[in-house]
């Protein structure tokens, strides 16, 4: 990084992004970008950082997966509302001996997820850190007025979802970071981890035919996400234990250190999957929904109660869930 200069960085990441839309008056290089907003629709920002150590250690995530993962985090908050995504701004805190091979690499892996998508990327910054890597995306999607999915909408009588596979990326984390040799059982846990799919048009879909009373993404876990429903929503959750969805491969990798699986699985982060609540009314329009969710794997885990709190039942007296991640404990 320090060889290269900021201005030939600026100029490697415009070559290496995809070109901007129509909609883009101006777009990367100048001090700020103009975008011509959607008609009739509303905009939804989120923004994330990850830091190196925190998030991520480049001495077993590779530097196209740290792009890839940087904006996957985005999309799957974008989703969790029920917002297609639309643009983003990128900025890179990068320490000096960074390679330049591994700044390329982590555009590579951005802009690959960008295009899957049809993000554009709008600007930036990027500017020296005498520490850790850190990267930063805001990301913008759009959402049509009364489409909007929020935490707080759940109601006693809701039916619990969730989408994909739970605990897959903590047990790769761990995998990863306990430097074994990659097994063909833990290579899906280990891509849940290094490379997420933000269920981007799950979340669109859900907005768009009402289906859901509230979602939320799992970035911090499904622990997490079921508290933050349950608080939201001033509701309690129930959740069947037998039913959530862990892969066998997680769920060995657990039980062979001694941990109870189900527990590592609710408490681990890095799922990127959506939690989200259906009510009576919406059972019909959910049913399309998942005619429609190409083949992702959705699965009733509980139902919300009156009261507060999430208790766990596994076919006996029910237990307390533990809370997901958070920073600073």
């Amino acid at each position: 990084m320090a060889d290269a200069g900021e201005r030939a960085l600026v100029a490697l990441v415009r070559e290496r992004v995809r070109p901007a839309p129509a909609w883009v008056a101006v777009g990367p290089g100048d001090d700020a970008a103009v975008v011509a907003p959607e008609r009739n629709a509303l905009e939804v920002l989120t923004t994330d950082a990850l830091v190196e150590g925190v998030h991520f250690d480049r001495a077993f995530v590779p530097p196209d997966a740290i792009g890839h993962r940087a904006l996957a985090v985005n999309l799957s908050d974008l989703a969790a509302m029920g917002a297609a995504p639309r643009s983003a701004l990128l900025s890179l805190v990068l320490p000096p001996g960074l390679p330049l091979a591994d700044f390329t690499a982590i555009l590579d892996g951005f802009d690959a997820l960008a295009r899957a998508h049809g993000v554009a990327l709008l600007g930036g910054n990027i500017t020296r850190s005498p520490g850790p890597l850190v990267i930063d995306v805001t990301a913008i999607g759009s959402v049509r007025p009364r489409r909007v999915l929020t935490r707080g909408g759940a109601r006693p009588g809701d039916e619990v979802w969730v989408s994909g596979d739970i605990g897959a990326a903590a047990a790769g984390l761990q995998s990863l970071a306990a430097g074994e040799p990659g097994s063909p059982d833990m290579a899906a846990c280990r891509a849940a981890f290094l490379r997420p799919r933000p269920r981007v048009r799950l979340g669109a879909l859900l907005g768009r035919n009402r289906a859901a009373t509230s979602c939320i993404d799992l970035s911090d876990g499904l622990a997490d996400g079921l508290h933050q429903i349950a608080a939201s929503s001033g509701a309690g959750v129930e959740v069947d234990g037998r039913s959530v969805p862990i892969l066998p491969a997680a769920s060995a990798w657990f039980e062979a250190r001694g941990k109870d699986p189900l527990l590592e699985a609710a408490a681990g982060g890095d799922d990127y999957e959506l939690l989200f609540t259906v009510g009576p009314k919406g059972r019909g329009a959910f049913s399309a929904v998942r005619r429609q969710a190409g083949g992702v794997r959705l699965t009733r885990i509980g139902v919300v109660r009156a009261g507060s709190g999430v208790s766990l039942r596994r076919g006996g007296a029910a237990e307390p869930l533990p809370s997901g991640f958070e920073h600073f404990q």
